[in-house]
Parts: C-alpha cells; structure tokens; sequence
C-alpha cells in the first residue's frame, strides 16, 4: 500500500478513526465525514499533514465522483448502525445505506475502476449459527433490517466485482470494542458500555443468566486484518468471518472488566444480576469465529489478546476522562 492514497468513509467513526490513525504516517488518508459530525475521536489527527477532511453525503453523487477519483483504496465504514432505529425505519436504512453504497460502486465503474473497496459487515447477518465455531459456509438468515441491508451490501459488491471488475472484500465482524468506541451507548458496543458503567462506578448489569458465549473482539486486531485485506490481491471478491475465535460467556466478560477496573481505581465494583426476557433471537445466540479461511490467505492472527486489549481500553478512558 506504500504511497498509495486511501479513502475512508465514516472516517470519525469508531472503526474510521482507529484505521486513519494507524496508516496516517504512511500514506494521505481522506476521511468522507457528514456535516456537523462531532470531530472528538479524530481531535489528535485531524490536523496531521496526511489527513484530508471531506465532508460530505453518501447520496451527493458529484462529491463522490470528486472524492473517489484517484484513490487506489475506499473503505467503507460509513453506516448507521443502531440495530432499533433500523428497525423503526427502515426505508430510511435503505436509502441511506444501500443508496450509498450503490453511489459509491457507481461512480467506481465509471470513473475509477482499479480501486479497491473493503466493507465492514457484521457477522450477525447470518442470524442463529447451528454451531460454533462459525465459517463462511454458514447459511446468511438475517433476523434485522440492520443486517439484511449489511447481506444486500455484500451482494451488491459481488455483483460489481464480477460484472465490472471492481475489486473487494468484506469482513464480518464479530463483537468489537478498544479506543474512541462510546462508553455511554447502551445499544451499541455492550463490552464499552460495561467499561464506562465500571469508570462511573456504578453497577455491572447482566440482564438473565448472562451465560451466551460471545465472540469479543479488540479493535486493533480489526485494524491490523483490515489493512491486509486491502492490500493482499487474495481477497478480492471474498467475504470473511473475522473475531479472535475464542469464546466467552457474558458472565466472564464482566468479571474481567470488574477485576481490570477495580485493580486500576482501586474501587470497588459491583456485579447485579436482574431477571430478563428477551424476545430479540440474535440477542440468545452463542457465536464463536472461525477465521482460519482470512488466516490462510492473508496470515493474519490477532496479536493482541482479550485480555490485554480490555486492560488497553480501560486504561485509556480512565485517562480520557
């Protein structure tokens, strides 16, 4: 990827701005923000010499000609990604999201046909796995409007790539947390949420048993396996379950947040169990990833452990803050 020029869409976001960081010294980075986006995980880099800001829509077709016009790579993180707000509008989802995208692949074919596009789906568009570990050869049974425009988005990919050349790669991710992930969100990134609940010193809630097994997953793993995917010609026209392939009960997650957390605060923390129905399926699924396929054509294995990526995470909005 040396001196090659790269276009980040959502480049504020939680994944935008750990990956813009990462490859900042390397190479010129755009990032396609909207308007009047809060700038606060990006306030460290938005001045570098190798950072272009863009604002800009998905759907203003002139602005993404002008943006993707000479970049050798777009990824593409732009998305909204409250599962409960698809769900409540989900003709909205689809204009924003898909006709997005379709923007995007659009102005590719027409005026920038080498590039390459790495898109960042979810591995819960394959809705309740009938085993674990899970592999690419997993029914797709999405169970949200979330997840279904996620599956339309990677056909869509495949599609322009066999039609028109135009290369790209999708992860699946698993459950994510680290770095400039909200620690005050309760519908998105649960294990970030727990931190910020721990770092206000209020209880740790696990709603029902709390045994389902999750794959967790640090998000400078994801930065690392994105960068390969982007720069290894093996990928191209391939979708992939990424997560750290080990699992873990909800139940050992808090009490690993409870131990880090208490260890570095010197506080003490506490665990509340309350009963709980939830009527939501994806929500009582266990998923473990199987990556071995993205590991035999890139190498890619995650270097930083659970263990030391939630250290990592906690130590940073302890500071943060």
């Amino acid at each position: 990827m040396k001196h090659k020029k790269i276009l980040i869409t959502g480049g504020a976001g939680f994944l935008g701005s750990n990956l813009a960081r990462h490859l900042l010294n390397d190479y010129e980075v755009s990032l396609l923000i909207k308007p009047r986006t809060d700038l606060w995980r990006i306030s460290d880099i938005k001045n570098h010499k190798n950072i272009i800001i863009i604002e800009g829509d998905l759907l203003d077709n002139d602005k993404i000609i002008e943006v993707i016009k000479d970049k050798d790579y777009i990824y593409h993180f732009a998305w909204q990604t409250d599962l409960k707000k698809s769900m409540e509008n989900p003709i909205e989802d689809l204009k924003n999201d898909i006709g997005g995208l379709l923007t995007i692949l659009e102005s590719c074919k027409k005026f920038n046909n080498k590039v390459k596009i790495i898109f960042a789906s979810t591995v819960t568009v394959i809705g309740i796995p009938k085993k674990t570990p899970v592999n690419e050869d997993e029914k797709e049974n999405p169970l949200s409007i979330y997840d279904a425009n996620k599956l339309l988005a990677e056909k869509y990919l495949m599609v322009y790539y066999e039609n028109y050349g135009i290369k790209s790669c999708v992860l699946r991710l698993s459950n994510i947390f680290g770095e400039y992930q909200k620690i005050d969100n309760p519908n998105r990134g649960v294990l970030n949420f727990m931190i910020g609940k721990a770092l206000r010193g209020e209880d740790l809630t696990i709603y029902g048993k709390g045994n389902f097994i999750r794959d967790y997953s640090y998000v400078q793993n994801y930065v690392d396996a994105f960068i390969l995917a982007g720069e290894n010609e093996n990928t191209n026209g391939k979708t992939y379950v990424i997560g750290s392939g080990e699992g873990k009960t909800f139940n050992e997650v808090v009490e690993n947040i409870k131990e880090i957390s208490e260890k570095l605060t010197n506080k003490k923390i506490n665990i509340k169990h309350i009963e709980f129905s939830d009527d939501n399926k994806i929500n009582q699924r266990n998923f473990v990833a199987d990556f071995s396929k993205f590991n035999k054509d890139t190498g890619w294995d995650p270097k930083i452990s659970f263990e030391e990526g939630l250290r990592k995470t906690v130590e940073f909005y302890m500071y943060k803050s």
